[in-house]
């Protein structure tokens, strides 16, 4: 019972502990990543004045809608150079107010286009060596003239514009390697008068995000994807579940172990009530009865260590929340405690887990209760 019951509660502090890291890595990432957002099938730009988006962002349920304009380009800042992702957007996008968690140093504006600014990525900032509070250098952005095949001057092959970095974001791994920047001032970079690369859409109500982004994909059809907060970033998604699946194999190892142990303990008791079992066959009961007075005392063992170990693990997981008695690294300037949550399903997929093998060793133990039924029954 006890090493069911410490197994049981291994399990759910684990599980709950990744919950609180994928949560707080998720909540980081969502502070830039738009709850849907609609890019071409094909090429790289699409043109904005479709009728379905159109419509669609006079729709209730539709709290921003920003048109985006993204691409590659060299930055410059003094004597240093970086390759990023240079991302255009409409004034819209000021309004999300999640993107002010995001900003680290300085102010979220983009200026205008007689002026304008620049929010950088932390990699952006770190790499270049931006200082936000010097406003007399500027960042350069160079991007390749479509407009020109055979320059005389290599500087002919680049459109460049300067812009005042006024603020530093940092979000995730991909959005830390671009710079935001007013959309009228992409386009001149790029030479897309018109065009966008995506257009992002914050909700409402973000738990209608599937619904609502299914009947969009539905009217824009096969020209257009529409994605959610998953789709976006599919890659940080399938890490988080395949390192919570790979402990939670782990610790079920362990957890079998543990629970093997019944074998040995309802063994040894059917070696020491090999005559109770005599007896009570002569008083009418069968084979079937005596594996069922085994196999329930194994799975009994095995229900009062998992309970007792689910409300340890929840207790603990609770206090964790609560007070956060577990601190993270003193460098660590995002949380100061170790994250945790609590999840209904981990509490059911322990105790399941934990019956089924429980089942299986009783089951076995159970089957070695009647294993030499006949010779005790003869010698009593």
């Amino acid at each position: 019972m006890l090493g069911v019951f410490v197994g049981s509660a291994a399990l759910v502090v684990i599980l709950s502990a990744f919950n609180g890291l994928e949560d707080l890595v998720i909540s980081l990432s969502n502070t830039v990543t738009p709850d849907l957002r609609i890019e071409p099938t094909s090429g790289k730009t699409f043109d904005p004045n479709n009728t379905v988006l159109l419509d669609f962002q006079k729709d209730k349920d539709i709290a921003l809608y920003t048109e985006v304009l993204e691409e590659k380009a060299l930055f410059r800042y003094s004597n240093q150079q970086f390759i990023g992702q240079i991302k255009g957007v409409s004034n819209s996008f000021l309004f999300n107010k999640k993107l002010k968690s995001s900003i680290v140093q300085g102010e979220l504006a983009l200026g205008n286009q007689e002026q304008p600014l620049a929010v950088v990525g932390s990699t952006v900032q770190y790499t270049l060596g931006i200082n936000i509070n010097n406003p007399l250098t500027v960042l350069e952005v160079y991007s390749p003239n479509k407009n020109t095949s055979n320059a005389f001057s290599p500087t002919d092959e680049f459109v460049s514009r300067y812009l005042t970095p006024v603020g530093v974001f940092e979000s995730n791994q991909e959005s830390d390697n671009a710079i935001i920047i007013p959309i009228a001032t992409a386009r001149e970079l790029l030479a897309e008068p018109k065009n966008i690369s995506a257009a992002e859409v914050i909700l409402k109500d973000g738990s209608r995000s599937n619904t609502i982004m299914n009947t969009l994909q539905k009217a824009l059809g096969e020209r257009f994807i529409v994605k959610d907060r998953i789709q976006q970033n599919a890659l940080l998604y399938k890490i988080l579940n395949s390192e919570k699946w790979a402990v939670y194999l782990i610790l079920t190892f362990v957890l079998v172990i543990a629970t093997f142990n019944i074998v040995g303990s309802l063994t040894m008791l059917v070696i020491d009530k090999q005559k109770d079992i005599a007896v009570l066959n002569s008083l009418g009961a069968d084979k079937s009865m005596i594996r069922q007075i085994f196999l329930l005392e194994g799975l009994m063992i095995s229900f009062v260590g998992c309970v007792l170990g689910l409300v340890l693990g929840g207790l603990f997981g609770y206090a964790q929340m609560k007070w956060g008695f577990i601190t993270m690294s003193q460098g660590n300037l995002v949380v100061n405690a170790y994250p945790m949550a609590l999840k209904a399903g981990d509490f059911v997929l322990v105790f399941v887990t934990v019956l089924v093998i429980s089942f299986i060793a009783s089951f076995i133990s159970s089957r070695l209760s009647v294993k030499r039924f006949e010779q005790l029954k003869q010698a009593l």
